[in-house]
């Protein structure tokens, strides 16, 4: 029996790809137009599912696929993906963020502490030799610390527990209020100027798109610190390092760049600032699950087969 055609349109673990040959009929999207005409052509009409990382999905995509059922991410964000068009098709959108919540969020915790704690420069007052010399100075706890979360997902929530185990007042934003018993706050804003950490946990959506602004930053003042885990168009780059340059904000912690991989050279000189390249959910064994529950998503929609073993 044939099996099932997908598009795999995604650079993935040697695993993963085993897995998704041993189930499927794989094709692989060209990165030339010509090329991707010519597959489209020929097998456009059986393809049923893709496997996606970062191509770009739009509509004209869409439309040379009428057989699609599902798009399984191996990512959280799907900022890359025309989800109303997906929608209008009845496509399915499989994501990942259930998987990489934990790890994310361990990331966002560990940026936290390092910038109120001063964790960086401490490490370089040591190895400068100034200890002998004077105590470092005191910094600030992040027990009874209001910490503030735009966006309270799955990423989100499993941030606010984190912050929760260590003493931290958790506050949140987003869309809607969540079963939760933290204080929510329906205007990013007003989030802002009641903490002194915000966490930039929300996908990026139009309404997302550079609310991280300058009257953003402003709320949250001189003595807070801004964190972004999400996407880097989210955080006006350019108002950050204009606070930055007027201590207008006490500093950052940044996983994502709007740019990337380019970083701007006012960030990069900031000891303020702590600069991490993407890596919210880089460890071996989260891109390994990431990579399970794509594959997982396609065999579990296209076919009767249980998902494999692991």
């Amino acid at each position: 029996m044939r099996k099932i055609a997908i598009l795999r349109a995604a650079e993935l673990s040697d695993r993963t790809n085993a897995e998704l040959e041993a189930a499927f009929e794989v094709h692989d999207l060209p990165y030339e137009k010509s090329a991707a005409d010519a597959l489209f052509n020929d097998v456009g009409p059986r393809l049923r599912g893709m496997a996606l990382r970062k191509a770009l999905v739009d509509a004209k995509l869409l439309d040379r696929l009428p057989a699609l059922e599902i798009i399984s991410s191996y990512s959280a964000g799907l900022e890359n993906v025309d989800l109303a068009a997906a929608t209008a098709r009845g496509i399915e959108v499989a994501n990942t963020s259930h998987v990489l919540a934990g790890e994310v969020a361990n990331l966002a915790l560990g940026q936290i502490l390092v910038v109120t704690r001063d964790i960086r420069n401490a490490d370089k007052f040591v190895r400068g030799g100034h200890w002998p010399h004077g105590a470092y100075p005191l910094q600030v706890s992040l027990q009874g610390m209001n910490v503030g979360i735009v966006g309270f997902g799955q990423i989100g929530q499993a941030l606010g527990a984190r912050l929760q185990a260590v003493g931290a007042n958790v506050h949140y934003s987003g869309p809607r209020r969540k079963a939760v018993d933290f204080p929510y706050h329906e205007n990013p804003r007003t989030l802002a100027r009641e903490c002194r950490v915000i966490v930039l946990t929300c996908p990026l959506t139009p309404d997302t798109y550079g609310l991280a602004d300058k009257q953003f930053l402003k709320a949250i003042g001189p003595d807070g610190w801004i964190v972004n885990i999400s996407r880097g168009a989210i955080l006006d780059e350019a108002a950050l390092i204009d606070a930055l340059a007027r201590n207008a904000i006490a500093g950052a912690a940044l996983d994502v760049f709007a740019g990337e991989p380019e970083v701007p050279e006012a960030l990069r000189q900031d000891d303020r600032v702590l600069l991490t390249p993407h890596i919210g959910s880089g460890t071996e064994q989260t891109r390994q699950a990431m990579g399970d529950a794509m594959v997982d998503a396609l065999v579990a929609k296209l076919t009767t087969e249980t998902p494999p073993r692991r």
